[in-house]
């Protein structure tokens, strides 16, 4: 018998039957086969992609980025950006934009869409914070959820960035490079929250949210891969050649 490595594989053959050859195959162990080893690797590697973590939205302080995470709802950071240092340019404080017209608000607000909503919520939210906390953001998830217009996902970014306060929200970008890595089933993105939670440490959570974001807009994007050809897809998952079906 003879054996002998080829392509990664054990082969072993026996020449003395009448060209019969019995091969071995032995596959190369996976290092990526639990949700925990590819969350380990990724966080390392996102760590050296993107030491620095500046926040993408604009803002003077936790007032100022609580608006800006409102109207990025359904808009690019890029264009709120664009608009918040007019609506900062008419009032960056609760009690200066509880005097602002909703309709003026709306006026501002326009390009970031959804603007009746948003220029409501904005007036809203002021009042409340003047009424309720003192002229002051709150610093807990029930608080600032109760405030009009503030979802789970804007209050962990306040939570995080302004208060450094552990949080793990969850956008687009976050929900499916969790699914194309196989981190989280994608049934929702409460789910895939809770997935991420289990497996990242604590104290990395604020930073590694917006590595994953950064990641997935620059290269794992939502056309530009499939799930087979960023680097991080193709060095998990070395052998798929299937796109992967994104659950929104």
């Amino acid at each position: 018998m003879v054996i002998w490595a080829a392509g990664g594989h054990l082969r072993a053959c026996f020449p003395d039957e009448s060209r019969a050859a019995f091969a071995l195959i032995v596959e190369p162990p996976n290092p990526f086969r639990t949700k925990a080893a590819r969350a380990a690797w990724i966080d390392r590697r996102l760590a050296e992609l993107y030491p620095e973590t500046p926040v993408p939205l604009d803002h003077r302080d936790a007032y100022t980025l609580l608006i800006a995470v409102l109207l990025s709802a359904q808009c690019t950071d890029k264009r709120v950006n664009l608009v918040t240092p007019q609506l900062w340019a008419v009032a960056d404080t609760p009690r200066a934009m509880a005097t602002v017209p909703v309709a003026r608000i709306q006026e501002i607000i326009r390009p970031c869409g959804l603007s009746p909503q948003k220029a409501k919520a904005i007036a809203g939210l002021s009042r409340l914070l003047l009424e309720r906390h003192g002229g002051q953001v709150p610093r807990t998830f029930e608080e600032l959820e109760a405030l009009p217009g503030v979802g789970h996902k804007t209050a962990s970014v306040v939570m995080a960035q302004a208060f450094g306060v552990p949080a793990f929200p969850v956008d687009t970008h976050i929900h499916r490079l969790a699914q194309r890595w196989q981190l989280s089933d994608g049934r929702n993105v409460e789910q895939t929250e809770a997935d991420l939670k289990k497996l990242f440490p604590r104290e990395h959570w604020n930073r590694l949210h917006l590595r994953i974001i950064f990641y997935g807009r620059e290269h794992c994007t939502a056309r530009g891969c499939d799930g087979t050809g960023c680097e991080i897809c193709r060095t998990l998952f070395p052998r798929r050649r299937r796109a992967v079906r994104v659950k929104k």
